[in-house]
């Protein structure tokens, strides 16, 4: 038995002819032919039941085509983890990355990605924090992209950047005379965050208690670009991460204040299995990060732990 001989049955299964199953194999019809009756001898089953005029799979032969496939996909991935062990920045990188951060990370990193190691593609998997880690405990990521805390055994982090909040405001609010907005008085206004599933939500309750301890007038959206079209309405306020305030994502409609200081941030950090093979892939996702210019992401110092 080997290989070969699987991938010709998986062709004339799903070319239910011995010729062009033989043409898109690149080998002739005889060939092909010999190595599927060696295999179905060596198995002591028929696969193919077979005519002048048509091939039909056989019920043993149904279970044997789908465990070929199966065993294929396996070598694939024997060859990729062998190409990957050879250079670490070679195949897919499978990230996750938390609602409120993928779309405004992403577009500052992959450019430098693409210098940096243009061998090496993220699979994105944007998601909340509990599914995410469900997925890299599963072995399904590699490394995720998330708030602190984020304290998992077996899993390692690296602290990133912080980040500061802003306010959003409709362009017409009284507030847009103020030069910062102190936490405390959004309780006296109708507050638009993100549902209570999204850690970004939970942050800014934690960076403003008195928006719950007062009973404040909150509605909650599926998404901050959802949220700040709302504002941009003139619905109510929310609160944005910095990086979903650079010019690119601005409007006329909705104008931002700093908080008073002390500013309330997150702090970013990227979380990987500590049995992940390939660190040389976390280091230059790590420092694609670090290359980007801008206030929103803070540089801090490296800290890394298990």
């Amino acid at each position: 038995m080997n290989l070969n001989a699987l991938r010709y049955i998986i062709a004339v299964a799903e070319e239910r002819h011995f010729r062009r199953a033989a043409q898109r194999c690149f080998v002739s019809q005889p060939a092909l032919s010999l190595a599927i009756q060696k295999l179905e001898e060596a198995l002591g089953v028929l696969i193919f039941e077979r005519s002048k005029t048509q091939v039909e799979i056989t019920i043993a032969g149904e279970r044997i085509i789908q465990q070929a496939r199966r065993v294929l996909d396996e070598a694939a991935r024997l060859k990729e983890f062998a190409t990957q062990h050879r250079n670490p920045l070679s195949g897919p990188l499978r990230l996750g990355v938390i609602y409120t951060i993928g779309p405004y990370l992403l577009p500052e990193i992959i450019p430098t990605l693409r210098h940096l190691a243009p061998a090496m593609p993220l699979i994105v998997e944007e998601n909340t924090t509990s599914n995410l880690e469900a997925l890299l405990r599963a072995g399904k990521l590699d490394a995720v992209v998330i708030a602190l805390p984020f304290e998992i055994p077996g899993v390692v982090t690296r602290a990133l950047y912080d980040e500061p909040f802003v306010v959003a405001l409709p362009s017409d609010h009284a507030w847009v005379k103020k030069r910062d907005i102190n936490p405390v008085s959004l309780a006296e206004e109708h507050v638009l965050l993100l549902h209570s599933g999204h850690c970004f939500s939970n942050q800014v309750v934690e960076a403003c208690p008195d928006l719950l301890r007062h009973g404040s007038d909150i509605q909650h959206g599926n998404s901050l670009e959802t949220i700040r079209n709302m504002v941009a309405s003139g619905l109510g306020i929310t609160v944005l991460p910095c990086s979903a305030n650079t010019e690119k994502y601005r409007t006329p409609l909705v104008t931002t204040r700093p908080f008073a200081a002390p500013t309330p941030m997150r702090r970013v950090a990227l979380a990987w299995r500590a049995s992940f093979t390939r660190p040389s892939a976390i280091d230059t996702l790590v420092d694609a990060i670090r290359q980007i210019k801008s206030p929103c992401y803070q540089a801090i110092p490296t800290i890394s732990r298990a």
